[in-house]
């Protein structure tokens, strides 16, 4: 019997693990909806070889998660198939019976909390603030974000002494007309513009951080 309560509590930990992987990979920019086949599939072994899982690893972070999701796959599955054998070896035909019973009211039960809308919606916060409190996992793959594997690129642009760019505000550039927006400029003595508006003038030797359309970014520079 103890090897039955063993089994269900693996079964547990597994979805437990699984539910923190798919919280995890969404605190990296992916959709819920992605982030929890991709947890799956990691998990299980099972189908993590699509297009979009080559996708998924792209980043540094999401790689980290996905072998971690990989290695607990792979002993809580071994660790499932044992225990359920151990239950089993040399328990008489009534025993086995009753062992598979408790065994599928107990999967039943676990399963039927881990579909709890009222129960997620209390973990997820918690699995989030312990994740954001021991790991670097709340920084985002601002690569996939940004969309920058396609048509789109984050670039900087110096402006130097006597620039077309030198003196002039964000707003007489006119630079959204070429698909690109200014993130931040970085000036000479250190500091940092986030966000400037229009009305914010460029001075010699700052650097402009843009984003925007690839190839108009390609002939800024």
């Amino acid at each position: 019997m103890i090897a039955i309560f063993s089994l269900l509590l693996v079964i547990a930990l597994s979805l437990l693990i699984v539910r923190i992987g798919t919280i995890a990979l969404t605190m990296t920019g992916l959709t819920e909806e992605v982030a929890k086949f991709q947890a799956l599939s990691a998990f299980s072994g099972a189908g993590f070889t699509t297009d979009e899982a080559e996708h998924v690893v792209s980043g540094p972070a999401r790689r980290r998660i996905i072998g971690l999701l990989i290695r607990a796959g792979s002993v809580g599955i071994v660790t499932a198939i044992s225990t359920l054998m151990l239950s089993m070896i040399g328990a008489e035909r009534q025993a086995t019976a009753d062992r598979l019973i408790i065994l599928l009211l107990g999967v039943a039960l676990i399963f039927a909390l881990a579909r709890s809308e009222r129960l997620e919606r209390w973990a997820t916060p918690l699995i989030r603030h312990a994740l954001q409190k021991s790991t670097d996992l709340d920084l985002r793959d601002y690569a996939h974000v940004l969309h920058l594997r396609e048509n789109f690129a984050v670039g900087r642009v110096e402006g130097a002494e006597g620039s077309d760019w030198s003196g002039k505000t964000l707003k007489s550039l006119n630079l959204p007309s070429l698909g690109i927006n200014v993130l931040g400029i970085e000036r000479m003595d250190g500091s940092y513009v986030g966000v400037p508006d229009g009305e914010t003038a460029l001075k010699a030797g700052d650097r402009v951080v843009l984003f925007g359309d690839r190839d108009e970014m390609d002939r800024l520079g």
